[in-house]
């Protein structure tokens, strides 16, 4: 199944869904992981921006997956066996291109050889596609986003019970959110996926963690740049043209 099947399934599944949300419960935390992500949150904030309740603060992106993948696959190099003791910055959107891995900024420092380092990146970008071959075309990777779903939500449910120092990935619009602006101004899209400072009212502070990234990074930001923006003007031209959300 391609992304434009995902997206002419799941699109209408989406708008539907948070025009519930609107109506009902317009305060709620909206965490999005319905593929394709790099439109359908948009289609989601266009939907509640029509309703009068958008807070971008409340709305989220799931990409949690990208960066589950990014801490696991980089054991090949680091031999160290629990994920959970290091952290690895992905960027951008929730897929192929889109998503790019800062292993420059891991930590602690990891150690790739050169030649080793684009497989990662790629391995990284297309996992998803590694699971559907693994099935011969019958599934997708299930097990891995629904770990990765319970990971952000109770990151998420943990922030707004009051912990503090909770920080996950996440894609969100960024003018709408602290220290986004910035971060739009630099890549020239309002969504894209950062580690975001979560607290009792949802994105407290979105970090900008481009400033340091290495030649190669700058590149794979370029190609995630270009993927995006067609991503995210497909997902407000659906809602624009939809005549249930008029």
């Amino acid at each position: 199944m391609t992304r434009d099947d995902l997206f002419n399934i799941n699109a209408g599944i989406v708008r539907d869904l948070v025009t519930g949300v609107a109506e009902t419960c317009p305060k709620a935390l909206i965490l999005v992981i319905s593929n394709p992500v790099n439109s359908t949150v948009p289609i989601a904030a266009e939907v509640m921006k029509q309703a009068g309740v958008f807070d971008p603060k409340r709305l989220f992106g799931v990409t949690t997956l990208d960066v589950v993948r990014a801490e696991t696959f980089v054991q090949d190099f680091t031999g160290e066996k629990d994920p959970s003791k290091i952290v690895i910055p992905v960027v951008g959107g929730h897929s192929g291109e889109t998503i790019v891995p800062l292993f420059s900024q891991s930590k602690p420092a990891v150690n790739i050889p050169a030649e080793k380092l684009g497989p990662l990146v790629k391995r990284v970008q297309f996992g998803g596609d590694e699971v559907v071959q693994a099935k011969g075309g019958a599934g997708s990777a299930t097990l891995s986003m629904a770990y990765a779903g319970y990971r952000f939500t109770e990151s998420v449910i943990k922030a707004a019970k009051g912990q503090k120092g909770i920080i996950e990935p996440s894609y969100v619009y960024l003018p709408g959110i602290d220290g986004g602006d910035a971060i739009a101004k630099e890549t020239g899209v309002d969504y894209f996926s950062v580690p975001i400072e979560l607290g009792p009212l949802g994105a407290e502070k979105a970090q900008n963690v481009l400033h340091s990234i290495t030649s190669e990074e700058k590149q794979l930001l370029e190609a995630c740049k270009t993927g995006l923006k067609g991503s995210i003007e497909k997902g407000i031209q659906f809602v624009a043209k939809s005549p249930e959300t008029k």
